[in-house]
C-alpha cells in the first residue's frame, strides 16, 4: 500500500501531466504504479497522452521528492486521498478537473449528506459579518459540513462561527499542510481540527501560499459542495471565481444582496442580476431552496433579522424586545432612553420591514 502510495505522489510529480491527463491515464491503467512502469508506445496510443506527454512519464525519476512527501504524511498524520479511493470527495468526481490526490488532516466526513461552502470578501463590514453569523447559526440546525478557504474576512468568519455552533468545518487551503496561511488563523485552524473538522489541499508540502494556487484552491471548495453562499464580494476576486466555477459545476449558488453603491456587494449583485446565483435574503429562502427546510433537526424560528440593516434606535428597540416576549409602548420609551417620536419611528420602520408586530394595547413583540 505504502509503495502504490509512493506512486500516486509521483505521478503528481510528472511535467506535462496535468489533473485532466493523470485521470485519463488512471482509468486506462487503473492504478499510479501501473501508469508509471507503461511502455512508451502503450501510453502515445492513449488518446490526449502523446508524445510528449508519455516521454515525460518514461522520462520521471523524481522518486526521491515523493518519497520524501510520503514521509512527511506519515509524521504529521496527514491522509492522502487518492481519486479511486472510497473516502474521496465524491462530488469532486463529477467535475472534470477533480485532483488525482488530495491531501486531508482532519476528521470530518467529506461525503456528508449536507456540505456547504460560504465564501467572500478578505475586507467585510460589519452588515458582511451579521449576515454569515446568522445564516451560519440556521444552518446548525442541520447536519452540515461548512467549508470556507480559511482566508481573512468572511471566510474566518464563517470557520469560527461554526466552531461557536458545533458544526464541523473544513478550510480547503492553497498551500501545504505543513504551514498555516495566513500565520494569524493558526489557532482557528487548530480549533477546527479539535472539534472536528479538517484542512484539505491538492498541493504537497513546503507548497507555499502563492497567489496562482488559489484559483485552484476555489475549483476545489466549490465541487466539494452542494451549495455556494457568496457574502461580499467584489466584481473581481477569488469568491467571484469560486462562484463562477461552481455555476459551471451546476452547483447551488446563492449571494447575499447589498447596496449599489457598496463595492463590497457589486460582485454579489452582478451575480444576481445575472442570474448565476439565487437571491439570498433569509435562512428560509436558502433551506427551501435546497430542500432542508422540513429536515431541520429541532423547530426553528423564522430568521427575519438575517439581511437586515438596523440603525441605532431600531437595534435598540430590538435588543429590548428580545428581552420579553411582549413589551408595551411605554416601556420601550423609558427603557430605551430614545425619545417617544424616536421609539414611534424605529417602531413604525420595524414593523414595516416584517421584524415585529403590533399586538392590542399597544404591545410589540418580535416575529
Amino acid at each position: 500500500m505504502q509503495q502504490e502510495l509512493l506512486y500516486q505522489v509521483a505521478l503528481t510529480l510528472v511535467p506535462n501531466i496535468g489533473y485532466v491527463h493523470a485521470r485519463t491515464l488512471i482509468q486506462h491503467f487503473g492504478c499510479a504504479s501501473a501508469v508509471l512502469k507503461a511502455h512508451r508506445s502503450e501510453l502515445e496510443r492513449i488518446e490526449g497522452i502523446g508524445t510528449v506527454r508519455a516521454a515525460s512519464i518514461t522520462a520521471f525519476n523524481a522518486y526521491r521528492e515523493a518519497e520524501a512527501e510520503v514521509a512527511f504524511l506519515e509524521k504529521y498524520k496527514v491522509r492522502p486521498l487518492f481519486i479511486t479511493d472510497p473516502s474521496y470527495p465524491q462530488r469532486l468526481l463529477h467535475c472534470y478537473d477533480a485532483p488525482v490526490l488530495l491531501y486531508y488532516k482532519g476528521t470530518a466526513d467529506l461525503n456528508a449528506s449536507r456540505i456547504v461552502a460560504i465564501v467572500g470578501t478578505r475586507n467585510n463590514t460589519d452588515y458582511g459579518k451579521q449576515v454569515t453569523e446568522t445564516l451560519v447559526k440556521a444552518l446548525s440546525e442541520l447536519q452540515v459540513i461548512l467549508i470556507s478557504g480559511l482566508a481573512y474576512g468572511i471566510d474566518g468568519i464563517a470557520h469560527k462561527c461554526a466552531l461557536k455552533h458545533n458544526i464541523p468545518t473544513v478550510g480547503v487551503v492553497g498551500h501545504g499542510l505543513d504551514q498555516v496561511y495566513p500565520a494569524a488563523h493558526k489557532g482557528l485552524a487548530k480549533d477546527m481540527l479539535k472539534e472536528g473538522g479538517g484542512l484539505l489541499t491538492e498541493y504537497r508540502s513546503k507548497t507555499p501560499p502563492d497567489k496562482h494556487n488559489f484559483p485552484g484552491r476555489n475549483r476545489i471548495v466549490a465541487g466539494i459542495s452542494d451549495a455556494v453562499i457568496l457574502v461580499e464580494t467584489g466584481i473581481k476576486g477569488g469568491s467571484m471565481i469560486t462562484a463562477e466555477i461552481a455555476d459551471s459545476y451546476n452547483r447551488d449558488v446563492f449571494a447575499v444582496p447589498g447596496k449599489i453603491t457598496d463595492p463590497k456587494s457589486e460582485g454579489c449583485n452582478y451575480l444576481i442580476r445575472s442570474n448565476k446565483a439565487m437571491l439570498l435574503d433569509d435562512a428560509e429562502t436558502f433551506l427551501d431552496a435546497m430542500g432542508w427546510k422540513e429536515k431541520a433537526l429541532v423547530p426553528r424560528q423564522r430568521q427575519t433579522t438575517l439581511f437586515v440593516q438596523l440603525n441605532a434606535d431600531e437595534q435598540k428597540i430590538v435588543a429590548l424586545l428580545r428581552e420579553k416576549e411582549t413589551m408595551h409602548i411605554d416601556e420601550l420609551n423609558l427603557r430605551s432612553g430614545l425619545s417617544n417620536s424616536a421609539v414611534a419611528g424605529a417602531v413604525l420602520n420595524l414593523e414595516m420591514q416584517g421584524l415585529i408586530a403590533g399586538l392590542p394595547g399597544r404591545m410589540y413583540k418580535l416575529i
